[in-house]
């Protein structure tokens, strides 16, 4: 079949095209993927490029600009801080995402900080190691049925997770400006405010994306109204933490701990003031890993991106505005 789609690739956090290439190649669509690219090199393959992937880069308006051609500019995951989504639109680029490619590996990750703050794992077993045999904890262990946990954000992740704290006996409280109590399943409860949810929960765990509304949510405001017994949880993004007024909490004992999957900085680019802190839990931004979650992942950006090309409505749209737009660069067929 002859060539008639480019896609240029950002960057993969996997080993190879394989997956995309499954889906794309059939449609007569080739990618062309230029690791550790210059500025030059991206403005130069973006300029003949029918559609974009991208997954941590950050895709610059000016790549927007010189791409012409481009239709689709499709996200290796869920949240697209890294697009400029209201240029795209203006331009009439559909921008696509997948918000349920990791809800398995997400939501284990998100009980796992749970059960071992529940437990005072990380604290129990550094006293053993240092030849210390006692179970007495800096914060009382508490059985874990009874407790509250608390959601920011009711999307894909929250509503996978609720299942799983549920069968562990948790309490699940929202806050989610948008939600409505009739939306909600069985047992679960709205609050009405922020503060309230953070002024009853035991377990704060943030699965909002990041926008102009949720940065800096988490405040010094927001850890005084916190339970000084409460451990926030983030695996969705870095800077819905403000990261000073975390460490200022921590240090006086306003929350009782911290699981953090993400940060402001990836990696990071000082030494964090919490690293050696007792209570806090971190990991590289690896809440979303497993090797089938990476292959999911693939396979459904590519067939976003598929989609769009052969004039089809992707199932995971961003912007779908732009498909009523007389800019739109996409000629439906359905």
């Amino acid at each position: 079949m002859d060539t008639s789609f480019k896609v240029f690739v950002t960057d993969i956090v996997w080993p190879s095209l394989e997956e995309e290439l499954k889906v794309l190649a059939p449609a007569g669509a080739i990618l062309e993927y230029v690791p550790g690219y210059s500025r030059e090199v991206l403005l130069d393959c973006v300029a003949e490029a029918d559609a974009i992937l991208t997954c941590w880069n950050q895709v610059p308006e000016e790549a927007l600009y010189a791409a012409p051609r481009c239709k689709v500019i499709g996200r290796y995951g869920i949240g697209v801080d890294n697009i400029p989504v209201a240029l795209a639109t203006e331009l009439g680029m559909l921008v696509t995402n997948v918000p349920d490619f990791c809800l398995d590996e997400l939501t284990d990750q998100v009980m796992s900080y749970i059960l071992a703050f529940a437990r005072q794992l990380p604290e129990l077993d550094a006293r053993v190691k240092s030849g210390i045999w006692d179970r007495t904890t800096n914060f009382p262990i508490r059985r874990l049925r009874g407790q509250v946990l608390g959601l920011i954000g009711f999307g894909n992740t929250a509503r996978a997770l609720v299942p799983k704290a549920m069968a562990f006996g948790l309490q699940v409280l929202v806050y989610s400006p948008r939600a409505r109590p009739a939306q909600l399943p069985p047992g679960l409860v709205l609050a009405p405010s922020l503060e309230e949810l953070l002024s009853q929960a035991d377990y704060v765990s943030i699965h909002a994306p990041l926008t102009t509304e949720t940065r800096n949510l988490m405040d010094a405001r927001a850890f005084r109204t916190m339970k000084e017994s409460a451990v926030l949880i983030n695996t969705a993004r870095g800077p819905i933490v403000d990261e000073t007024a975390l460490q200022e909490a921590l240090a006086k004992q306003e929350i009782a701990g911290a699981a953090l999957d993400v940060l402001c900085h990836e990696p990071p680019d000082q030494p964090l003031p919490w690293q050696g802190h007792p209570h806090v839990l971190m990991t590289p931004h690896s809440a979303f890993y497993s090797l089938e979650s990476l292959k999911e992942l693939a396979r459904k950006g590519a067939e976003n991106v598929r989609l769009a090309l052969q004039g089809k409505t992707p199932p995971y749209i961003i912007n779908p505005e732009v498909m009523s737009s007389a800019q739109c660069r996409v000629s439906f067929a359905d």
